[in-house]
């Protein structure tokens, strides 16, 4: 596993480097620019079109535009809201925070270009199940130009990249989170690999059903998740309400400057707040990976412009309001810079255990007894358990970090029980350093970990101890099952354009199979090891779709601004909105 680690970090390492965030963004700010601030068309006529003010039986399509945006909801609002905020804070800081923003609205302008052109080059040849999606951009487009070779090999590369992107942010991310966080809220009594085999066999039953079934399943999952999520964390939000001027604040501020370590943040400067607010942002936004244009591409319209205004809500509704919810109960309940959970009998020390493979000395604390929780700690998160992560912060004065240029490092291990006497002991990860680390003063004591979910879980839970044992499980359970099925249509999706319908049972088969892999003991088991796989998938991704929509941007404004000008000129009659419930329903397009 180490090796594939060290793999993907090389890997991430090119396709993360900071300018290829600039140019996301930069992408964003053009198509924003260009469009006439196509934020404003989404935040109006999206959502009349959403109302079904506009839903047509007779156009071309499988679902109304209600069911297509919350079939693609239903993959951007997720573990992403949940996990990938805690991950950004954790490790950027608040700052973290402002630049999920900046990708947030920026995200709506790529929504709005990217959905445009696949409305505009999908699949009708059966109106009734339509096949959309860069893959089929590229081709037509590339086609159009009297490239049609060309057309070919560029969808297949982007095809490549979106089953790499269903593997691990669609998939292998949501079911390590769930595993992890029902761990937890069950005192590690429910084996990770059970909530792998559930969640496999949950998700296999609804994709069978394919485009209608799983627009069916998010039209009613994901207003219920989300109303029920979002309804606690304003509970949260109520009770800290004093606290949020000065947590906005401090978003805005720490993203322009270095944040000094406090607690179990050890530090983050500007940049790599930026640097993890843009990954968690277009992770969970998916904004210009070309993923849900493939869910769009479904929606009953004869309009493609339309269909890509409701896709511009997709950012705003997932990241600037359910991300930073997220992001301001884990920063006013002070998750994120919490004081340890123990403190040590004696004064911590290292001890050199061996050398690596490159010379260096390995040390690990010479303390491994587990010392008693602090009363405050224990009422939120119990007595420890075995399998518990831990961590102690200590100084490393070979080594300064990239991202602050300080020498503080966290020093990891997990908590087991000796099978003898039944006493809980730290069995640490041996850490590289040329000099021996020292235990720092200001950071002195056993931490717990709380990677991914679970510290949204803890978040709550000091707020109101046992709202978040109960409540992220749920709503981790609700959110990663409606992610991972509406992802696997995106493979499924690609697995048609390159072999045809033939290939789609034994890919189900894979992908239900691929749930389970990461919840295997031991596999994966920290939040680094988590962001390498997601960060592939979503960079890899973004290489290959940002490059379509330059190339065929024209035709995409094109479309865009003769939309609005037959929109203005009284063109288009909306009619009265249909009940809600049969536009959740999907009865108003049957």
């Amino acid at each position: 596993m180490e090796q594939l680690d060290a793999f993907l970090e090389r890997i991430n390492s090119v396709i993360w480097h900071d300018y290829a965030l600039y140019v996301v963004l930069g992408v964003g700010v053009l198509f924003t620019f260009w469009s006439g601030f196509c934020q404003y068309r989404a935040l109006t006529h999206g959502v009349a079109v959403t109302r079904g003010k506009y839903d047509d039986k007779d156009d071309p399509g499988a679902i109304n535009h209600f069911q297509a945006l919350s079939a693609a909801l239903s993959a951007t609002v997720g573990l992403g809201n949940i996990g990938g905020v805690a991950l950004a804070i954790a490790l950027g800081g608040p700052g973290a925070v402002f630049w999920m923003w900046m990708i947030g609205l920026a995200g709506m302008a790529l929504k709005t270009t990217e959905v445009s052109l696949s409305m505009i080059y999908r699949n009708t040849d059966d109106p009734s199940n339509p096949h959309g999606g860069p893959m089929f951009v590229a081709s037509k487009g590339f086609a159009k130009m009297g490239l049609a070779p060309i057309g070919k090999i560029v969808g297949g590369i982007f095809v490549i990249t979106l089953l790499i992107s269903a593997i691990t942010g669609g998939n292998m991310f949501q079911s390590w989170n769930v595993a992890q966080v029902t761990h937890a809220s069950t005192n590690n009594s429910v084996p990770t690999v059970l909530t792998g085999i559930v969640l496999a066999l949950i998700t296999g039953a609804v994709i069978i059903g394919g485009i209608k079934r799983i627009g069916a399943v998010a039209g009613r999952l994901v207003p219920f998740m989300c109303l029920m999520y979002l309804a606690a964390a304003l509970y949260v939000l109520i009770l800290k309400f004093g606290m949020i001027p000065d947590m906005l604040v401090l978003i805005v501020t720490s993203a322009f400057s270095t944040l000094e370590a406090e607690g179990a943040f050890i530090g983050g400067a500007w940049g790599y707040a930026f640097l993890w607010g843009m990954k968690r942002a277009l992770f969970s936004s998916e904004a210009g990976q070309g993923s849900s244009p493939i869910a769009h591409s479904a929606a009953k319209t004869h309009e493609p412009v339309r269909e890509a205004v409701v896709a511009g809500l997709e950012p705003f509704i997932d990241t600037i309001v359910v991300c930073t919810i997220t992001a301001l109960v884990i920063l006013s309940s002070g998750a994120w810079n919490r004081g340890a959970e123990a403190d040590f009998y004696s004064p911590l020390s290292f001890a050199q255990t061996g050398v690596s493979d490159d010379g260096v000395p390995l040390w690990t604390p010479s303390e491994s007894f587990v010392p008693a929780k602090k009363p405050a700690a224990r009422k939120i998160s119990g007595e420890w358990a075995e399998n518990d992560q831990v961590f102690v912060i200590a100084r490393f004065g070979d080594d300064p970090r990239r991202e602050t240029g300080d020498t503080l490092h966290k020093v990891t291990g997990e908590v087991v029980e000796d099978e003898e006497t039944g006493s809980l002991f730290v069995e640490w990860d041996p850490v590289e350093s040329a000099e021996q680390p020292t235990l720092d003063s200001e950071h002195a004591g056993l931490f717990q970990s709380y990677p991914g979910a679970s510290l949204t879980a803890y978040a709550f839970d000091r707020v109101q101890p046992g709202l978040g044992r109960w409540l992220v499980p749920i709503a981790a359970w609700l959110f990663a099952i409606s992610t991972m099925i509406s992802w696997s249509y995106y493979g499924e999706q690609g697995v048609v354009f390159l072999f045809g319908t033939r290939g789609i049972f034994l890919y189900k088969v894979i992908y239900c199979v691929l749930i389970i892999v990461p919840t295997l003991p031991n596999l994966i088991e920290t939040d680094a090891q988590l962001d390498g796989l997601t960060a592939l998938g979503t960079g890899v991704m973004l290489w290959a779709n940002i490059p379509i929509m330059l190339i065929f941007s024209v035709t995409a404004m094109g479309a865009y601004h003769s939309y609005f000008r037959r929109f203005k000129a009284g063109e288009f009659h909306p009619h009265a909105a249909p009940a809600l419930k049969d536009v959740v329903e999907g009865h108003d397009v049957e």
